[in-house]
């Protein structure tokens, strides 16, 4: 009788386009058993370098990525870049972050107020900013810094870019899930000055609804006490949103492994320019209202 093959590695990556010591990029790595996702481990990267290494190993893998995957079709429209999403790309990060700016400050400036910022098809859904934004959250720097990583590693993007198939990188969005169970309650910041009691509360509870399995991806994540003290001792949140976006690649590989979905649960209309943040098509759990449109 042939043993069963082990669970394929999953990991969620909370990024950073400027990572450092005090502000790395965290990886969180699990497996899947059934709907149970169990968190093995938080590895930290405090360069881009670092990080770039590491993906180009040889390896099994699905991953979440904090990061878009693509520009609005309107805005590369808008700007002649080329339409096809490697081309983009490729185009894309030939630019410095100046030249970003620049251009796409131009774009909005000749846009009303109100209507700014041009959107991706998966913005609505997932409740996420526009990738073209340059603050708060600097999305397109984001996309300018990662994305060339998971090209020059070699990975496979499913509906974008096709590579090695054994190891998935995913848009993963943790507000996506975080929205769900917590509405518009704050859990975490960056500024200590507002790191307090009622955030703490709220990543209590944003686990422990994880934990029941509360979400539309209806995953229950598996953690150690040791584990779930991490978690809510981290103030900043980066630990917490790369757990989110392990339990987006759950859902991805189970679509994958279980319903032979080439996609990893990706809409097959999604533009395959703009790309698609996995599990935003997803119907929101029961009783849970949706994320708010950003």
């Amino acid at each position: 009788m042939t043993a069963a093959a082990p669970p394929r590695m999953l990991l969620g990556c909370d990024f950073s386009s400027s990572p450092t010591r005090r502000k790395p990029i965290v990886l969180a790595l699990g497996q899947r058993q059934g709907a149970r996702v169990q968190l093995a481990a938080l590895q930290t990267f405090d360069s881009l370098a670092a990080f770039g290494q590491w993906l180009g190993q040889p390896g099994d893998w699905v991953g979440g990525f904090d990061l878009p995957f693509g520009l609005p079709r309107e805005l590369v429209q808008a700007l002649g870049w080329p339409t096809d999403w490697r081309g983009c790309m490729q185009h894309y990060r030939q630019r410095t972050r100046a030249q970003i700016r620049e251009a796409f400050a131009a774009f909005c400036a000749a846009r009303p107020v109100g209507g700014k910022f041009a959107h991706r098809a998966t913005d609505g859904p997932a409740g996420s900013s526009p990738s073209m934004k340059w603050v708060n959250p600097p999305v397109a720097y984001m996309l300018h810094a990662g994305v060339p990583l998971l090209l020059d590693a070699g990975v496979h993007l499913p509906g974008l870019h096709t590579g090695d198939l054994g190891r998935v990188a995913l848009e993963a969005y943790p507000g996506l899930l975080a929205r769900e169970i917590l509405g518009r309650r704050s859990y975490k910041s960056d500024d200590r000055t507002k790191q307090t009691p009622d955030r703490l509360i709220a990543r209590k509870d944003l686990l422990t609804a994880l934990e029941a399995g509360q979400t539309r991806l209806a995953l229950r994540l598996k953690l150690s006490h040791a584990q779930r003290d991490a978690l809510v001792d981290d103030a900043s949140g980066d630990r917490l949103d790369a757990v989110l976006c392990l339990l987006q690649a759950a859902w991805a590989e189970q679509r994958h492994s279980d319903q032979g979905d080439a996609l990893y649960g990706l809409p097959a209309a999604m533009d395959p320019l703009e790309g698609w943040i996995v599990g935003a098509d997803a119907p929101a759990f029961p009783g849970i209202a949706p994320p708010p449109a950003a």
